[in-house]
């Protein structure tokens, strides 16, 4: 019997969420240069017009002092981001880095649903919140603002 390297790996898969087209990325560029109510009318309006767009739900989680609504723009941030991983080949277990930019808005919508959740006293969801993140990038660490 002939002998055989055999290499493994431990490196868990990684996933990269497909890159915003242009036309929204300058559109949410523009909003996030606004201020106020006129910001929130322009990430309103991409919302509508782009539902699965999580760079939107993380801005306008981001963008609220009202815990439940960002706890409301988060939830359906982290969801769409669900949807747009699995989408991407993500089967719940691997990493989604915050170094690619297309991650980002998942990412964002995850921590402001974290942050959202310890604001509320849900204290097991922010619990899960920060696992999650950590598991999703390894690199991040729990004190982390921002990511």
């Amino acid at each position: 019997m002939a002998e055989h390297d055999v290499h493994f790996t431990r490196a868990s898969p990684e996933t990269v969420l497909p890159a915003l087209p242009a036309e929204l990325a300058a559109a949410l560029k523009h909003a996030d240069s606004l201020s106020g109510e006129q910001r929130r009318a322009a990430l309103g309006r991409i919302a509508a017009a782009s539902p699965r767009c999580l760079d939107v739900w993380a801005s306008l989680a981001e963008g609220t002092d009202d815990d439940i609504e960002r706890y409301a723009f988060a939830r359906v941030g982290y969801h769409r981001g669900l949807d747009a991983l699995r989408a991407a080949g993500w089967r719940g277990s691997g990493n989604v880095r915050w170094r690619h930019e297309e991650n980002r808005g998942f990412l964002r919508s995850l921590e402001a649903l974290r942050q959202a959740a310890a604001a509320i006293g849900e204290v097991d969801e922010e619990e899960r919140c920060d696992l999650f993140l950590r598991q999703l990038d390894p690199d991040r660490r729990s004190t982390d603002s921002g990511l």
